[in-house]
């Protein structure tokens, strides 16, 4: 995986610094997620300053790097294709209106946000096992990486006849491509290298700062940022101060049918960004050795939509990329993601024409470095010592990151470890059989009763066969669910259909009170005199506030 990297005390110059570098890494990032959501680039620049401040102040990761990420813009744009053709249905015409529609969705997203924080179900977070998170990140890297390669192309721009704007990409070729990759390898080479020199300079900043001097003194025709923007059909970074969008509240209809129209994205934007902000926070937990508070992360994430939405801005969420250069190069607290935001600002309003200068190389370089610390290289080395089924969800998560979405695989991946583990504890519900002097066979169960062990737990008695008395010892068994209590009851049922009677020893408190409502007949079923403290109903701790040795099972 990548680098342990132990907590340390924050340092003021490293996070400056460190907040400077992901700007600058984040610019042509953002650039591209709105070209993909067909939306102004200073639209998802203005989202990701204000998400990126909020965060920063507000969240519950100090180092986390939140900005307009791109799972929430594919999400958006079909809406946006929709509510323009919407608009134009009006009685009078709108332009423009998928733009209005998405500022709404936005501002729901967040409110669904800040909603799953006040319910605490950031919590659930801690639930995603390892393998998941392995698989997590390197379906990342690859992703990245994939996307890096796409930027040693040209975007032509084609309009169709209905005016729908597509842009396909052009691969370098010759010289363009030999300097592309030359560029690309020299700024690699500085981020590896300098460390090894000074680690006083960020190496990230360093590599973009020497690479783009070498460009602009020698006037090499490469791509930059400023024609990666014109090339998409943009006129530049210049901008304004980001302000209350009024127009929102002119253009926009409130009423059920937009309510309806914009519901199902923002859910989905919402879901998607706070799983992908919450993976984030838990690998930057992982890297620096301390622990982000999720709930808290998911109100401040909320809050920056809504901020984003209402100042005419796109929605956005955790960039893990981003992240891994802010930790990577020293970022560790707030002021990191402060310094991040307020400079992106900075190039926006002033330093635009500087900003557009830094060749795509250069952060392509970056990008580079930051798959190949992002990579869990060590999964190949432990692939044959970890369980099967542990190497198949390492599998599956990577390749659904790759071909799906973050989000979807690691829907995809708590689903598979939920279902290998029920399927491996069904498989430890045991029966020792035993025969009484009296002729009274006992069942002793040994292993967890739940609901994906009930079929291997019905499948050890010989109702048939069995003696006109039996015994069902629970002593060494976990009854954990209403599955479990169910399974219990029908088979009881079925001994005394066969005219056999049946006892039931070591239920607790618990399981006895549910079985006595369920039936009547579990009244002369179960025995009460035998008390063994090595039994426990499967319970919450929390349900628990005192010791267990002053509760009486």
């Amino acid at each position: 995986m990548m680098k342990y990297i132990k907590s340390k005390k924050i340092n003021i110059k490293d996070d400056t610094l460190a907040g400077i570098t992901v700007s600058l890494a984040m610019i042509p990032e953002v650039v591209a997620f709105a070209f993909v959501a067909q939306i102004d680039p200073l639209v998802a620049l203005s989202g990701a300053f204000i998400i990126g401040l909020i965060t920063a102040i507000f969240g519950g990761r100090p180092g986390l790097i939140s900005g307009a990420a791109g799972a929430v813009a594919v999400i958006f744009v079909h809406m946006i294709a929709e509510g323009h053709k919407k608009g134009m249905l009006f009685d009078t015409p709108i332009d423009n209106m998928g733009y209005y529609y998405l500022l709404g969705a936005v501002i729901l997203m967040g409110l669904i946000q800040v909603g799953a924080g006040v319910l605490k179900l950031g919590r659930f977070v801690r639930l995603i096992p390892h393998p998941v998170m392995m698989g997590f990140v390197n379906g990342l890297a690859i992703v990245i990486f994939i996307a890096q390669v796409k930027m040693f192309s040209h975007k032509e721009l084609n309009i169709s006849p209905e005016g729908v704007k597509e842009y396909t990409n052009i691969f370098m070729q010759g010289t363009e491509l030999f300097t592309m990759i030359g560029l690309v390898l020299l700024t690699m080479a500085i981020i590896w290298g300098l460390p090894k020199i000074t680690k006083k300079v960020p190496a990230a900043l360093t590599a973009i700062i020497i690479t783009t001097a070498i460009v602009v003194i020698s006037g090499m025709d490469v791509s930059t940022v400023g024609s990666y923007i014109r090339e998409g059909g943009g006129d530049g970074l210049s901008g304004k101060f980001p302000t209350p969008n009024l127009e929102l509240w002119q253009n926009l209809p409130f009423n059920l049918d937009t309510l309806l129209f914009i519901l199902p994205y923002a859910f989905l934007a919402a879901s998607v960004g706070l799983i992908e902000s919450l993976m984030t926070m838990n690998l930057v937990d992982e890297l620096t050795d301390s622990r982000g508070n999720g709930n808290k992360e998911c109100v401040a994430q909320g809050a920056g939509n809504i901020v984003s939405g209402l100042f005419g801005g796109t929605g956005g969420c955790g960039m893990i990329g981003q992240t891994v250069i802010n930790i990577n190069a020293g970022g560790r607290g707030r002021l990191s993601g402060v310094m991040m935001a307020l400079t992106l600002l900075t190039f926006i309003l002033f330093a635009d024409k500087y900003i557009e200068q830094v060749p795509i190389a250069a952060l392509v370089g970056v990008m580079f470095m930051m798959v190949i610390e992002t990579f869990a290289w060590s999964s190949f080395r432990i692939m044959n010592k970890i369980p099967k089924s542990d190497a198949f969800v390492l599998i599956i998560v990577s390749a659904v990151t790759v071909i799906f979405d973050l989000a979807i695989a690691v829907f995809v991946g708590v689903i598979v470890s939920a279902l290998v583990f029920s399927w491996e504890n069904a498989k430890k519900i045991r029966a020792r059989k035993r025969m009484k002097d009296d002729g009274t066979k006992v069942y002793e169960i040994w292993g967890p009763l739940f609901f994906g062990s009930i079929t291997a737990f019905n499948e050890k008695f010989d109702i048939k066969n069995d003696p006109d008395r039996v015994e069902i010892d629970f002593v060494e068994s976990r009854v954990s669910d209403h599955s479990a209590i169910e399974a219990i009851f029908a088979l009881v049922e079925k001994y005394q259909a066969a005219g056999k009677k049946v006892v039931l020893k070591h239920l607790s408190e618990d399981c006895k009170v549910l079985l006595y409502k369920a039936s009547p007949i579990f009244s002369d079923v179960i025995e009460e005199a035998i008390d063994d403290p090595r039994y426990h109903l499967a319970a919450n701790p929390e349900d628990f506030p005192k010791p267990l040795s002053e509760y009486k099972f």
